[in-house]
C-alpha cells in the first residue's frame, strides 16, 4: 500500500500566535481515530503516515477514479471553537500540511461552535466547464507597474454572490490555489507551469482592476466558472509550497509589455479550452520539456517570465543577495532584529548572540529553525522566500503588539455608543469601532481591517459587515447595542483564551498595559539615568535603537564586555535619552494628528522626538510616541 503523509500547524492572527495543545484526532473515511496529536509551541505536531493509492493514478489523465485516499481532522481546545476539516486528499509520497485556524470564544460562551470545512477533489478532477473571460491589457493604456498584492483579497463565491470575502498573503494564495487546482504529484515542470499560470492570472485580474473596477470589494473570486479554485481552510502540498516560495514575484508576460498575460486553463481531458492544458503539462514534462517550453505551448511564442520586487504591505525589500554564514551589513542586523521580536511569538527560535549585523552560527541557528518552523528548507540562509516570510510574521507580530496597547488607550468598555453608529458617523467611538474590528481581524479571516481614522466610511461599513455575517446579527452595517455587544464580547474572548505572548512591553493582550519604551522600569534614578530591565528578544542594538543612543554607550555606563545580555537584567540607560515612549508602526490612514490624539500628545513632540521635518509619513515606519511619566 502507497504511503502519504499529514502535519498540522494551529496558529492564528496571521500566523503571529502560535497554539499550542490543541487537540488533533485524525479520522479515517469510515470515522475511525488513527491519531491523537497536540501540537508543540510553536503550533505543529509531528507528521504522520497515511494510507493511499499508488502515485501512478495521479499521473494517468485516462484514470476515472479519484487518485488519493481522504481523511478528516477533528481539532479541539479549551476556550476555542471546534474545527472540522474533512475530504483531505493524501498523495503517495506527498506532505499534506493544513493550517487550523481555530476562533476564540467569545466572553460568557458556554460552549464551543463547530466550523467545517471540507476540501474534496482538485479542480483538474471537475467537468466544469469554465468561462474565464479576460484581456491583457497594452501599456499604452494602463501606465503602471506590477504589484505583488499583499493581501489578496478572494471572494468565496461566484461574482455578485452573497459570500464573505477573505484575505490572505498572495504566497498563500498561490499555493492554496495550486493545491486545489492539480494533483502534487506532477513532474516539477508540470507544476512550475501550472503555478506561473496562476499567478499570472491573478496578477492581471489585480493588474486589470477586472472586479474593482465593477464594484466589487474584492480582487478575485474562488469560482472555477470564472477564476481558479480557492478553498479556505485547505491543506497545503510542500511540494508546491516549494516552488511557490522561489517563484511568487514572478509572472508572465510578453515581451516589450508589462502586463501580466492572461494566461486562462483548463484541465485537457473533460474539458477543453483555448488556453493552457493542465493535464498537457504533464506530458509535456515528461517529454522533457521546460516550464517556460511548456507555457510557450499554450501562449504565444514571445512571452517571457518577469520579475516584480513590489510587493505591497511588506516593511523592507529583499536586498537581491541571498544573506549566509560570513555576510555583514545592514540586511543582516535587519533580519536580527526581526528574527529577535519573532521569537518572542515562537520561543523555539534560539536567541541571536552574535555582533549586529555579523551573520554567525548564532544567527544562523535562529534562520534554520525559523525554517523548519514555516515550512521552508532549513539551510540556513536568508533567500528571497526566507527574507519575506520573516518580514511577513515579523509584521503580524508587531501589528498584535500595537493592537493591544491601544486597547488600554482607548478605554474598551461594555457601555455602548450613546447614539447609533453607521456610515457617515465620525469620532472618538468611531475610533473605537475601528479598533474592535481591527483586533478581531485577525482572528476571522472573514473581517476585513478598516483604517483606524475615526471616520465612518465604506471600509469600516465593509468591516462591520463581516462581522456581523460571522456571529450571525443581521448585517444592516449599523452600530447598536446588539452589535456593540457582540463585538465587545468576541474581542473579551480573544483576550481570555488567546495564549498571548510576551510583547516586550507587558502587554497581556486586548486590553493589557504597556510600559514606556518598549521595557519595564522608566523611574529615573538619581545619577540621571534611568533603569531598563531586559526583555525577551532584546539586544543591546535594538535597546540602543530604542532610547536614541549607542551600543558603546551602553557598554560603558554599564561594564558590559560583551554585547550578551541576559532577560531580567537591569541596564542603566543614558539621562539625556531617557524620555519614556511607545513605539508605533504607521499603517494605512494614520497622520501625526490622529496619532497624537490617540496617545494624548501634540503633534510637535511627536516630530521632535523623531526628527521630522514635515507631517509626512510612511506605512511601515517605526515611530517613537511619548507617553507621560506614571
Amino acid at each position: 500500500m502507497a504511503i502519504g503523509y499529514l502535519t498540522i500547524q494551529a496558529r492564528t492572527a496571521h500566523e503571529a500566535i502560535p497554539l499550542s495543545g490543541i487537540h488533533a484526532r485524525i479520522l479515517d473515511s469510515q470515522g475511525n481515530s488513527l491519531y491523537e496529536l497536540i501540537t508543540d509551541e510553536s503550533g505543529g505536531t509531528q507528521t504522520v503516515p497515511l494510507e493511499t493509492l499508488d502515485k501512478s493514478f495521479s499521473l494517468n489523465s485516462n484514470y476515472a477514479g479519484l487518485p488519493f485516499y481522504s481523511y478528516s481532522v477533528l481539532a479541539q481546545a479549551p476556550g476555542f471553537n471546534t474545527l472540522f476539516v474533512s475530504g483531505i486528499p493524501i498523495y503517495e509520497g506527498e506532505t499534506a500540511v493544513l493550517p487550523l485556524d481555530l476562533e476564540p470564544m467569545a466572553q460568557m460562551q458556554r460552549s464551543p461552535n463547530t466550523t467545517k470545512i471540507f476540501v474534496g477533489k482538485p479542480a483538474v478532477a471537475m467537468q466544469d466547464t469554465p468561462g474565464q473571460e479576460g484581456e491583457t491589457p497594452s501599456d499604452t493604456r494602463i501606465l503602471r507597474q506590477v504589484a505583488i498584492p499583499n493581501p489578496i483579497t478572494v471572494h468565496l463565491g461566484a461574482p455578485g454572490s452573497y459570500a464573505p470575502n477573505v484575505q490572505v498573503s498572495f504566497p498563500d494564495y498561490v499555493k492554496n490555489v495550486a493545491s486545489s487546482e492539480i494533483y502534487p504529484t506532477w513532474p516539477a515542470a508540470a507544476l512550475t507551469a501550472n503555478i506561473y499560470a496562476i499567478i499570472t492570472f491573478a496578477l492581471n485580474r489585480i493588474y486589470t482592476e477586472w472586479y474593482k473596477s465593477r464594484g466589487y470589494d474584492y480582487d478575485i473570486t474562488n469560482s472555477t466558472a470564472y477564476d481558479q479554485y480557492y478553498v479556505q481552510g485547505r491543506p497545503i502540498y510542500e511540494s508546491i509550497s516549494r516552488i511557490v516560495d522561489q517563484i511568487f514575484n514572478q509572472y508572465v508576460r510578453r515581451q516589450g509589455q508589462e502586463a501580466p498575460y492572461f494566461t486562462s486553463f483548463c484541465n485537457g481531458s473533460t474539458v477543453y479550452c483555448q488556453g493552457m492544458s493542465q493535464w498537457g503539462t504533464v506530458t509535456l514534462a515528461n517529454q522533457g520539456r521546460t516550464p517556460l517550453e511548456i507555457l510557450r505551448t499554450y501562449y504565444p511564442l514571445d512571452i517571457e517570465i518577469a520579475e516584480t520586487n513590489i510587493i505591497t504591505g511588506m516593511l523592507s525589500s529583499y536586498p537581491g543577495t541571498a544573506l549566509r554564514e560570513g555576510s555583514t551589513g545592514l540586511d543582516v542586523q535587519t533580519i536580527q532584529s526581526f528574527l529577535d521580536r519573532i521569537r518572542r511569538n515562537y520561543p523555539a527560535i534560539p536567541a541571536i548572540t552574535d555582533q549586529p549585523g555579523t551573520f554567525g552560527k548564532s544567527t544562523k541557528a535562529a534562520v534554520t529553525k525559523f525554517q523548519s518552523v514555516f515550512g521552508l528548507s532549513p539551510d540556513g540562509i536568508v533567500g528571497k522566500s526566507t527574507w519575506y516570510k520573516i518580514s511577513s510574521i515579523y509584521a503580524a507580530v508587531t501589528r498584535l503588539a500595537d493592537l493591544d496597547s491601544e486597547g488600554t488607550t482607548l478605554g474598551v468598555g461594555t457601555i455602548p455608543p450613546s447614539s447609533l453608529l453607521q456610515q457617515g458617523s465620525r469620532g472618538q467611538d468611531v475610533i473605537t469601532l475601528q479598533y474592535l474590528l481591527n483586533v478581531i481581524s485577525q482572528y476571522y479571516p472573514t473581517v476585513p481591517a478598516p483604517v483606524q481614522d475615526g471616520i465612518f466610511g465604506s471600509g469600516t461599513r465593509q468591516a462591520l459587515v463581516a462581522f456581523q455575517q460571522a456571529v450571525q446579527v443581521t448585517p444592516d452595517g449599523i452600530v447598536g447595542p446588539l452589535t456593540w455587544n457582540r463585538l465587545y464580547s468576541v474581542y473579551k474572548g480573544i483576550g481570555q483564551n488567546v495564549p498571548m505572548p510576551p510583547t516586550g512591553g507587558g502587554s497581556s493582550g486586548p486590553g493589557g498595559s504597556q510600559q514606556p519604551g518598549g521595557g519595564s522600569g522608566g523611574t529615573p534614578q538619581p545619577d540621571g539615568t534611568q533603569n531598563y530591565t531586559v526583555q525577551a528578544g532584546d539586544s543591546l542594538w535594538l535597546i540602543a535603537q530604542r532610547f536614541g543612543t549607542t551600543v558603546d554607550a551602553l557598554k560603558s555606563l554599564n561594564g558590559l564586555t560583551s554585547n550578551l545580555i541576559n532577560v531580567g537584567q537591569v541596564l542603566k540607560i543614558p539621562s539625556s535619552q531617557s524620555a519614556p515612549y511607545i513605539e508605533y508602526t504607521v499603517r494605512s490612514g494614520d497622520t501625526l494628528w490622529l496619532l497624537s490624539r490617540r496617545y494624548d500628545t501634540t503633534v510637535d513632540a511627536i516630530k521632535q522626538l523623531n526628527g521630522l521635518t514635515s507631517d509626512m509619513l510612511n506605512i511601515g515606519q517605526v515611530l517613537r510616541i511619548p507617553v507621560s511619566q506614571p
